[in-house]
């Protein structure tokens, strides 16, 4: 798995689990699941996501960069 495919999934897990606790827990945790969404707003940005860190950290590669002939 790449470190791109590896932001999509852990964002995806992180809005799932989001979404339980609100639905589970309490009512305002659906600001957890508005921080996720701005944070992958600004990472579109800035190009700076602490996800990408912490993939790499625990051994992600990143995909290889498109070839044109």
């Amino acid at each position: 798995m790449t470190v791109e495919n590896g932001v999509r999934v852990f964002a995806g897990i992180m809005i799932w689990l989001s979404l339980a606790l609100t639905l589970l827990v309490h009512p305002l945790f659906w600001l957890f699941t508005a921080f996720i969404g701005l944070n992958l707003i600004q990472s579109a940005f800035t190009g700076i996501c602490p996800a990408t860190a912490l993939l790499r950290k625990l051994g992600l590669k990143d995909a290889p960069a498109c070839s044109t002939k």
